[in-house]
């Protein structure tokens, strides 16, 4: 599984409009992979979590992914539109 859908996996069973997520991965250097989750604004608030809670699990858990399969580095951005 490629780190954009496992994240647009976790992502979309958070959201009530899972069909207006969208994820892509940008690998910006060597070993660096930056991937951009857009979500309804809606939904941001259930992507994030209270404190970023829900965004910090999201983002540990695909950097766990990477380290194991990839041994690259994650960052994760959430944004809404």
């Amino acid at each position: 599984m490629h780190l954009d859908e496992l994240i647009s996996y976790l992502v979309k069973n958070l959201v009530s409009n899972p069909e207006m997520v969208s994820v892509k991965q940008f690998d910006d250097e060597e070993n660096v992979v930056t991937i951009e989750v857009l979500v309804s604004s809606s939904d941001i608030g259930a992507v994030i979590g209270k404190a970023g809670k829900i965004a910090n699990s999201i983002r540990t858990i695909v950097q766990a992914a990477a380290s194991i399969h990839y041994q690259k580095k994650v960052k994760v951005n959430i944004d809404s539109f």
